[in-house]
């Protein structure tokens, strides 16, 4: 086996200096961005990858992200979204010599008394947070004690949208609900159900919004039909099959339904076998399995607009005040998944 490559040989085929590679790799922003994409270009080509260890004893910090591995849940189904990011970072953190470190926790303290004990243990540099919610403790604690961390979530607080203390990742929920709900538009019938979470889920909330937006320009239905159009339930398979019988009885003829997430589009495929198009949210192994049309979030561009957070110039946390103009937050678009609906789905009880 040949001789691995060293920062020598990087620095000698991007024809730059030494320094300029280590810069490169500990400190991107003091680059040029065209001698930066040089860098790389030559770290990609010849494989070359920082020795871990001397650069943790160089920087005294351990190149390690914590991150909460979120319980299994009830139906399996919804929670492959989060297993899928969280192979998408580790993937993408290795390609920068970042190691991510799994940890669990019962609930929002438990997890900050983990955040607590890494830190003092110094076993990790900045933590990503997911799941988020209105009145997160999570993220004060962090803020408080300077912590560096980014979420997969909005704050989803009044104030707190746009802290430039809270980094923060997320997918525009309510584009992709509103394009979900303006394709089933567009196949010719007004009359499309709405099936979500209850009110006070930020997320939930945020994709309802997109439904209404897209019913009010395109359906001409008044607010009061609109109104039967819509149901709120827990996020399990047999509430997508119960919410749907209720709108039907509530409302009449439905042309279509959009769902919150895919495990209640399958239970309201289930209720309806079929005899109406049903669009789920997140686009799982399950949506893809049964061929129902889904809104696939783009996990690889959460990613790395994670790591390009923790990684930039602020090292993943700024100063209230400080004179930045990067931007310190990331919306990324959604992508509508069009399938033809499943062929071999019955009514079933659930």
């Amino acid at each position: 086996m040949g001789a691995q490559p060293t920062v020598t040989d990087v620095a000698d085929v991007a024809g730059v200096s030494r320094q300029t590679v280590s810069n490169v790799l500990n400190a991107p922003e003091l680059v040029r961005p065209e001698t930066r994409e040089r860098v790389q270009a030559a770290i990609h080509s010849l494989g070359y990858r920082p020795h871990a260890s001397a650069r943790r004893l160089r920087t005294q910090k351990s190149s390690t992200i914590g991150i909460r591995l979120d319980p299994i849940t009830q139906d399996g189904i919804s929670g492959s979204i989060l297993d899928r990011f969280l192979h998408a970072l580790t993937e993408q953190a290795d390609r920068q010599g970042l190691r991510v470190l799994l940890f669990t926790a019962t609930g929002p303290e438990d997890e900050i008394e983990q955040f607590r004990r890494l830190s003092d243990a110094a076993d990790v540099d900045a933590f990503v947070l997911t799941s988020t919610f209105h009145g997160d403790p999570r993220t004060e604690w962090l803020i408080e004690n300077g912590r560096s961390f980014v979420t997969f979530g909005r704050p989803w607080g009044i104030d707190d949208m746009t802290d430039p203390e809270h980094l923060w990742v997320d997918v525009d929920g309510r584009a992709g609900v509103r394009e979900a709900t303006a394709h089933l538009l567009s196949r010719g019938g007004p009359r499309i159900g709405f099936i979500g979470w209850p009110s006070g889920s930020g997320t939930g909330d945020d994709r309802r919004a997109g439904w209404l937006e897209a019913m009010r320009a395109g359906s001409g239905l008044a607010e009061e039909e609109l109104r039967l159009l819509d149901a709120a339930v827990e996020d399990v398979v047999p509430n997508g099959a119960d919410a749907v019988r209720r709108l039907e009885q509530r409302a009449g003829r439905l042309d279509g339904v959009v769902c919150v997430s895919d495990s209640l589009a399958l239970g309201a495929l289930t209720a309806t076998a079929g005899r109406i198009p049903v669009v789920g949210y997140d686009d799982t192994p399950v949506a893809e399995a049964l061929g129902f049309s889904s809104v696939a979030q783009q996990l690889d561009e959460v990613a790395a607009g994670v790591l390009e957070l923790l990684t930039g110039a602020h090292g993943g946390r700024v100063q209230r005040g400080d004179p930045v103009t990067d931007p310190r937050h990331r919306l990324v678009t959604p992508r509508l998944v069009v399938r033809d609906g499943p062929s071999l789905i019955g009514d079933r009880t659930l």
